[in-house]
């Protein structure tokens, strides 16, 4: 009982010093990310935690080679809703169209409050792994990789070097021209 009502009087103490609920739960999320290697958090106003950047480096699949960036909006009602998440550069994907939004079950129907900023960076990390044409934003990108998945490689390809897909401009996202800008 004693430990329960500690808990409590830390917690109102979060409150008097002016941290939102969404704040709070936010801290907690982020100070609970699982760190790797191919993956990095950028803050671009280290004062503002609600709005951040995440870098994201495949080591497997289609995309190796690139890094892509996703930025992340928290709301005030965070976790009863979502991230805003949108993928900052135009890429060639099935489940991300060209201005970015990214069709991913946890920012949709599946997000509940039990879910957190760890699950949706493994959620866009496994769009990398294995992306889902049978769900897709990018319907040109997903037919071509159901019926032509070599085809569907060489675009990726193309399109990761920046070059031009059936019409549309892509930008470059390899991490080594990243690293050289």
């Amino acid at each position: 009982m004693l430990k329960i009502w500690a808990q409590k009087t830390a917690a109102e103490k979060k409150f008097k010093s002016g941290l939102s609920p969404c704040l709070i739960r936010l801290q907690k999320d982020l100070s609970e990310l699982a760190r790797d290697s191919n993956t990095d958090i950028e803050f671009a106003n280290p004062s503002d935690q609600t709005k951040f950047t995440v870098v994201y480096r495949p080591p497997i699949g289609f995309y190796v080679g690139g890094q892509f960036r996703f930025s992340f909006e928290i709301t005030d009602d965070y976790p009863h809703t979502a991230p805003k998440v949108l993928c900052v550069q135009k890429i060639y994907h099935p489940n991300i169209d060209t201005e970015g939004h990214v069709c991913l079950n946890v920012l949709r129907e599946d997000w509940n409050p039990v879910l957190n900023i760890q699950s949706v960076i493994f959620g866009l990390q496994m769009l990398f792994t294995a992306p889902n044409p049978e769900d897709p934003l990018n319907t040109d990108a997903a037919q071509n990789m159901i019926n032509d998945l070599s085809g569907f490689k060489q675009n990726v390809a193309a399109s990761m070097k920046g070059g031009n897909v059936k019409g549309v401009k892509y930008e470059c996202v390899l991490a080594s021209a990243a690293h050289s800008r």
